[in-house]
């Protein structure tokens, strides 16, 4: 049954999917993705990666400001699809779409649902120090992540993972879920269970507040703080009244050792500067930074920067 198939995918975790669906000769009719943005300093227009996967398949694409707009639903049901594969569209769709296709509408969310609802759910499972996570695949609902549950599959996040590693992990891991799935999806033949909803959690998405490093939490919580923000944003902490990120730390279980000033200063207190970066104090242990970016400067190693000698010890980080 050569069923019309309509995939909406924006950033590059949605592409696996998307060439999966191409790779298996499905009958992908039309993709819908976020409008172009501005990107750089130069402000360029850049299409999604969605888009620019879409184009080199030669399909057509709609990129709709509000999809809940009824000329947009308009435009969709002219593709006539039967089913809808979504993953990481990054706009809710409205009912109307929810019952356009046959075959319903289906997501490829980055976290073991129901837990990490909402839009940052790679993100926040590293920042609160998950050991796993995983990939559901769902049919949509009305609410938020809310659909009922197709199949899953857990992947283990380590200690060397930053979002970025884990977006491809997962990205790869949706794809290969949905190619067993697509077989029963196109004949109308999967089960699904329904999400317990009292063990939910939501997964919002991020902002400048969660980039800022509060040194009173401990090294374990700000190393995972940094990888959760790899490599999108980074985060930051103020430095002489002006911002100062860090990109990379030193994992507080390894065997390196830290200054014996640790617990007996001010937590953001740099306690030395050395082969392994800058040790900061923070509210329980110490915290190696090893990639920052001063204002107005590239990312460099740590180490590199603190040759300079403008940071020293007993300079506090806030």
């Amino acid at each position: 049954m050569d069923l019309n198939i309509v995939f909406m995918g924006t950033p590059d975790f949605a592409v696996p999917s998307l060439d999966m669906l191409i790779a298996e000769g499905y009958n992908v009719v039309g993709v819908v993705t976020q409008p172009d943005k501005p990107q750089g300093r130069k402000k360029i227009l850049t299409p999604t990666p969605v888009k620019a996967a879409a184009e080199r398949y030669g399909l057509p694409v709609f990129q709709p400001v509000k999809l809940r707009d009824p000329e947009a639903v308009a435009r969709l049901a002219e593709w006539k699809p039967d089913l809808i594969v979504t993953a990481a569209f990054g706009q809710i769709l409205p009912k109307a779409v929810l019952d356009m296709p046959v075959r319903g509408c289906v997501n490829v969310h980055g976290s073991l649902l129901p837990k990490y609802r909402g839009g940052a759910p790679i993100q926040r499972s590293i920042i609160n120090g998950e050991s796993v996570t995983g990939v559901t695949l769902m049919y949509m609902a009305e609410g938020l992540d809310t659909g009922d549950m197709i199949s899953r599959v857990e992947v283990p996040i380590t200690d060397e993972d930053t979002s970025g590693s884990m977006f491809i992990k997962l990205s790869q891991a949706g794809s290969k879920l949905l190619q067993e799935e697509m077989p029963r999806l196109i004949a109308g033949e999967t089960t699904a269970v329904p999400q317990d909803d009292a063990a939910a959690s939501y997964a919002r998405n991020l902002t400048r507040e969660d980039e800022k490093l509060d040194w009173s939490r401990s090294s374990r919580e700000l190393f995972n703080q940094i990888r959760g923000l790899v490599p999108f944003s980074g985060a930051f902490t103020m430095w002489d009244d002006q911002v100062f990120k860090v990109w990379a730390a030193m994992n507080p279980n390894s065997d390196v050792q830290g200054t014996s000033q640790t617990g007996q200063t001010e937590p953001g207190t740099v306690l030395q500067l050395g082969a392994n970066g800058i040790e900061v104090s923070t509210g329980s242990g110490s915290l190696w930074l090893t990639e920052v970016q001063p204002a107005g400067k590239k990312v460099m190693k740590a180490v590199d920067f603190g040759r300079g000698g403008t940071l020293k010890p007993g300079t506090v980080l806030r």
